[in-house]
């Protein structure tokens, strides 16, 4: 357990400062500054210094009604004591108590009362709402501070429209995904809350937190100490309160999400270290039973069906494509049919290639006892949004149900590690075969056609598709990750740096084959390129075409072997661009020149 607990402190931590949190960021530290009856937001008058009291009750005289006599002496009088402003810690507390309870406990009390699953969401956005019109209003703040009036600690009371800000906070803080916060959220929607994970939610919520503090106790200081602040307090309450609405109109509107994704995610090298560590995964994975772990027996792409264990269930679904009403589909539910699970993901090139032998075996083989699921487990943060995923899998004809794995849960539950893979799960549940990546395509049906006579030995089937295996080019060059943790055979001068700016040069030699190299101004990150001045990029392929993840705003111009061919113009959110297209496969010597600005992710082959 205390292995587990300082796992889940080093990931909340870590966490704690990455880009998904600075949108709280100016709140908290505004709301860490004076309260309405703080000390800060006046200058109390001090004695000895030459004026006279402004507060009655600093003098002997007004005590008693009278001048000092020998039964009463005066008493030296003495500067009144600032109260000493909590709110910080009232923020901060209220964000860490919502935040822990309601992640495991939010989804089985909106089960149990039967309520919108997006019901915590509104009731955050209406708090922050509430707060921010109580800073603009003081007559608002009071009735939110009224029901800590009965409470005996009179600064409670006084900072009770801060906690109520921390527990609005705590239900919309999302902190970045992460192996750890998949855990716990598992646990929660699951309810199988034990000791265990009791102590890694509390581990993690403090330490996402405490950065959190820090700033509002910046905030508090600085208004304590800088008098624009003081001579200024009501300005820049009603200053707070407005960023504070904008700030919940913005998370209604999902506006954040577009400025954490324009940000470089600094804190994902470190999150992997601590989150993917071999003792991380451990002590995680010992957090629920083994069944899993029975996939270990079977092999990708094995010639003959066999026993690989139970199919384990599809855990963590955002959302649902081509279902009723967008409901979820239940494993157990299909029990005595044959279920195909895909994990795809839509820029992926490879995946679009399979996708057409999946749509001929479910026209082929749905009235014949074959579902088939499509598990979108993206790869890329901009793959997470349930919009672009609707529209790919409209443009790409699919008609079959598809899950939105964005936490990676379903992925992790299949111990799975490729884009795209191929589950088989017969009539009974059990998982009988299972293969990755692209081809194998007539075995795979031959093997749905041998589970579907298993299932029902009177059925009668189509003629096979005739879907012959795409000939795979022998030697053809891999996809090619834009990452500095990912990228294979990068060569050139420097060596690759993470998340600031570095002008880079080719290798002298050139470029080989199947290597990669820069020159220009590059911001090189774990997700993707981000192009500076004079940004170029080199590599050498063997492939028919070629194809690269783009996104940004610019143009992207193409030499192929020396000679320009084409200029490419990039709008938008990333999506997949063809460089390049031979008469066959061959090998070829590509150059790029990309505008400042502009994003890439991967190149892909075909």
């Amino acid at each position: 357990m205390i292995t587990l607990a300082l796992i889940g402190l080093l990931g909340g931590l870590i966490t704690a400062v990455s880009p998904c949190i600075l949108p709280v960021l100016p709140v908290v530290f505004l709301a860490g500054g004076p309260g309405r009856d703080t000390p800060a937001a006046r200058q109390p008058a001090l004695v000895g210094t030459g004026s006279a009291p402004t507060d009655d009750k600093l003098t002997g005289d007004t005590l008693s009604g009278g001048p000092p006599t020998a039964e009463r002496p005066e008493r030296p009088e003495r500067p009144e004591r600032p109260e000493r402003n909590r709110r910080p810690y009232a923020v901060v507390a209220g964000l860490v108590l919502s935040f822990a309870f309601f992640t495991l406990l939010g989804v089985t009390i909106i089960s149990a009362l039967g309520l919108p699953q997006d019901i915590l969401r509104y009731v955050g956005l209406a708090l922050l709402v509430l707060i921010g019109l109580g800073l603009i209003l003081p007559p608002v703040e009071r009735i939110l501070e009224k029901p800590f009036a009965r409470i005996p600690q009179r600064q409670v009371n006084k900072e009770g429209s801060a906690f109520v800000l921390g527990l609005g906070l705590g239900l919309l803080y999302v902190p970045c995904a992460g192996p750890i916060l998949a855990a716990i959220t598992v646990a929660g929607a699951r309810g199988e809350i034990s000791a265990d994970i009791v102590v890694l939610t509390v581990a993690f919520a403090i330490c996402t937190a405490i950065p959190l503090l820090v700033f509002a106790l910046a905030g508090r200081r600085v208004a304590e100490r800088v008098a624009a602040f003081r001579t200024r307090a009501r300005k820049l309450r009603v200053i707070s309160g407005i960023l504070m609405i904008a700030l919940a109109f913005a998370l209604a509107f999902d506006v954040t999400t577009a400025l954490q994704r324009a940000l470089p995610d600094y804190t994902r090298a470190a999150q992997r270290t601590v989150e993917d560590s071999d003792t991380a995964r451990q002590k995680l994975s010992g957090l629920y039973d083994d069944s899993n772990k029975e996939l270990s027996r079977c092999e990708d792409g094995a010639d003959e069906l066999r026993s690989c264990g139970q199919a384990p269930p599809l855990a963590g679904i955002s959302t649902w494509i081509n279902t009723p009403g967008g409901s979820p589909v239940d494993l157990t539910a299909l029990r005595g049919r044959v279920v195909l699970i895909d994990f795809w993901t839509y820029s992926c090139i490879n995946c679009q290639r399979s996708i057409p032998h999946i749509k001929e075996w479910d026209r082929a083989y749905r009235d014949k006892g074959l579902t088939v699921i499509g598990v979108h487990s993206p790869e890329f943060a901009f793959e997470k949004n349930t919009t672009n995923v609707a529209d790919q899998t409209r443009k790409f004809g699919i008609r079959y149900p598809v899950a939105l794995d964005n936490k990676l849960d379903t992925w992790d539950n299949y111990r799975n590690r490729f884009w795209p893979a191929k589950y088989l799960i017969d009539a009974r549940g059990t998982v009988r075969h299972f293969t990755f990546g692209e081809g194998r395509y007539a075995q795979t049906e031959g093997l749905i056609r041998e589970l579907l006579r298993q299932a029902d030995p009177t059925v009668v089937l189509p003629p096979p598709t005739d879907q012959a295996d795409d000939r795979l080019t022998d030697g053809r060059t891999p996809e090619t990750y834009l990452s500095t943790h990912r990228i294979r055979g990068y060569t050139g001068t420097p060596e690759l740096t993470d998340d600031k700016p570095v002008t880079y040069s080719y290798p002298t030699a050139g470029t080989p084959l199947n290597k990669i190299s820069l020159a220009g101004t590059w911001t090189t990150g774990y997700e993707h390129f981000t192009a500076g001045k004079n940004a170029r990029l080199a590599l050498t392929y063997r492939a028919q075409n070629a194809n690269l993840v783009l996104a940004g705003e610019g143009t992207v111009t193409v030499f192929v072997d020396g000679e320009r061919t084409r200029t490419i113009e990039v709008h938008g959110t990333p999506t997949l661009y063809r460089l390049t297209e031979h008469d066959k496969a061959r090998e070829a010597h590509l150059e790029l020149q990309l505008t400042p600005g502009l994003q890439a992710f991967a190149f892909t082959y075909g």
